[in-house]
């Protein structure tokens, strides 16, 4: 019933039989964080000179260039919550990605990064969105929610900003012109209510501005992460095709919802197309976040292409973040 729902759902805001994805890459500028969420198996604290990392920006936009070469149209950038960075360093990244690879779009940045660059600027949440937007930037991942429940928070990440910060942050980006996405991370210290209270938080900031283009929810991997032994198991497919068709139906506000096939495979992404997903998202060229969680993710263009087909889709290829659709197979 609720898959069927969330079927009614897809086809009002997307009626075309059309399933779109991006040819894309994720990669990191540092990962020393001073965050200390108990969900991550990624960061790594600063000072650690073995296996820490902070790239300079040509060191990044070499790495962007590779993937580029490999056909990427989107680079989703995001890193640690690093002091040593300055807002110039923030800045001095969008202005080189957008002067060195003017046909490939800018995904920058999450909620929590912005809390950092607020701490070593001074700045307020408009001020740093309208100095990114005149650099160059005009989307930023829905990265950091994690559940927004301060219960859940406190349990998780409780070196994080808050649900409420988050929230205005992303209503300050969606004031200064930017869209984003919203994403959640469940699979871990949540109960439903917290699942409901997510949801209406995402649908109440959405009626107010209408900013954000998509929502993607994915399972928590407890690989050699801080909290393995409280919670070593993720959800499995059922749980996500559940998640995915619920987020449909709440989310009556939201265009898109992505089918994070990363999150629980690419037949569980497959089959997310039946329960309320038009777009079945990135290709991941790179990517080391879920990589460090024992979670190893990528795809290719044609093999993503089948996936569609085999689910009875049409494939279409989208240049960015905004759902520009630049090639139907």
């Amino acid at each position: 019933m609720l898959g069927e729902m969330a079927r009614i759902w897809q086809r009002r805001h997307n009626p075309e039989p059309r399933v779109t994805f991006v040819i894309d890459t994720n990669p990191n500028y540092t990962n020393y964080c001073d965050a200390d969420c108990l969900f991550c198996a990624f960061y790594r604290k600063p000072g650690d000179t073995e296996e820490g990392y902070s790239h300079s920006v040509d060191e990044l936009m070499g790495l962007v260039g590779r993937s580029v070469d490999r056909g990427a149209t989107t680079v989703l950038l995001q890193g640690g919550l690093h002091d040593d960075l300055s807002m110039d360093y923030y800045l001095d990244v969008i202005r080189a990605f957008v002067e060195r690879y003017p046909d490939v779009h800018p995904h920058l940045w999450s909620a929590p990064e912005i809390g950092k660059m607020r701490e070593v600027s001074g700045l307020t949440y408009n001020e740093i969105f309208a100095q990114l937007y005149e650099a160059g930037q005009r989307t930023m991942p829905g990265g950091g929610a994690e559940l927004l429940s301060d219960r859940v928070r406190a349990r998780i990440s409780p070196k994080k900003q808050s649900a409420a910060e988050w929230l205005d942050i992303h209503r300050a980006a969606h004031g200064q012109g930017l869209k984003t996405t919203g994403t959640m991370m469940y699979g871990h210290a949540e109960q439903p209510p917290d699942i409901i209270e997510h949801l209406e938080c995402l649908r109440a900031l959405q009626d107010d501005t209408g900013g954000f283009t998509a929502f993607i929810p994915w399972s928590y991997k407890p690989g050699n992460t801080p909290m393995q032994r409280q919670f070593p198991e993720y959800p499995g497919p059922a749980v996500y095709l559940r998640m995915l068709a619920l987020s449909r139906v709440y989310l009556d506000n939201f265009a898109h919802v992505q089918a994070s096939w990363f999150s629980d495979g690419k037949k569980a992404g497959q089959a997310a197309l039946h329960f309320g997903c038009d777009d079945f998202g990135g290709t991941l060229i790179e990517e080391n976040v879920l990589y460090e969680a024992d979670h190893d993710v990528s795809t290719t263009p044609d093999e993503t292409i089948e996936i569609i087909r085999e689910a009875g889709f049409t494939p279409a290829r989208r240049r960015n973040p905004l759902y520009d659709v630049i090639e139907t197979y």
